[in-house]
């Protein structure tokens, strides 16, 4: 391994084939799980757009939703999926160190977005009295949103962990698929958040 952290396959004393094998696992494993993952956030999809109107005299999506807001979080997660795009693009090329510059900042956006949603809530919570249990619409729209916000930790621990733990480490053929598992993981909760952009918050400011 090269001083620079370089995944030099050629010299590199691990055994390729069970290194390659592992990689495939996880890469299986991981479209196991998206798959059931897939089902899982359709129903909640599905749950939502039944309840959306019932209210219960609460507040209603059009009094509730801002666009203003609402776009700078899809602009921070499509921006940290293309940025975790030029982390692989490094990965690939053999640059540890602009991987995990790019990975950073792929995780800086996932924090910010969080930060976002965090707020989101709070707001109708204090302002509006929006709670779980105010409505089968609010009920519906926390489970939905916050399912998905619920992933969006869940992939910033797994980034986060990579990268500090591989830090000293560099690139290996062990932990190469590693992060591009997380990638693809990635890129499906920025599919989602497009999905909940367009079903909860544009059908909802507009019905």
């Amino acid at each position: 391994m090269s001083q620079d952290h370089s995944l030099n396959l050629k010299n590199s004393h691990e055994d390729p084939a069970k290194a390659t094998m592992e990689g495939k696992n996880k890469f299986l494993g991981l479209w196991f799980f998206l798959g059931g993952e897939t089902v899982l956030f359709a129903s909640f999809f599905a749950t939502y757009l039944s309840l959306r109107e019932s209210t219960a005299g609460g507040p209603t999506s059009q009094e509730l939703f801002g666009l203003e807001l609402v776009f700078i979080m899809t602009v921070l997660l499509l921006t940290s999926s293309l940025t975790s795009v030029y982390a692989i693009y490094h990965m690939k090329n053999n640059n540890f160190k602009k991987m995990q510059l790019w990975f950073g900042i792929t995780a800086l956006l996932g924090i910010a977005f969080l930060a976002c949603e965090i707020y989101e809530f709070a707001h109708y919570i204090i302002e509006y009295e929006f709670t779980f249990r105010s409505s089968a619409f609010g009920s519906a729209f926390y489970t939905l949103v916050g399912f998905h916000g619920g992933h969006v930790v869940f992939g910033l621990s797994w980034l986060i962990s990579l990268m500090v733990r591989n830090a000293k480490r560099g690139l290996s053929l062990y932990n190469a698929p590693k992060y591009n598992t997380f990638a693809i993981y990635w890129h499906f909760i920025d599919v989602v958040w497009v999905f909940i952009f367009t079903v909860v918050y544009l059908m909802g400011m507009v019905s």
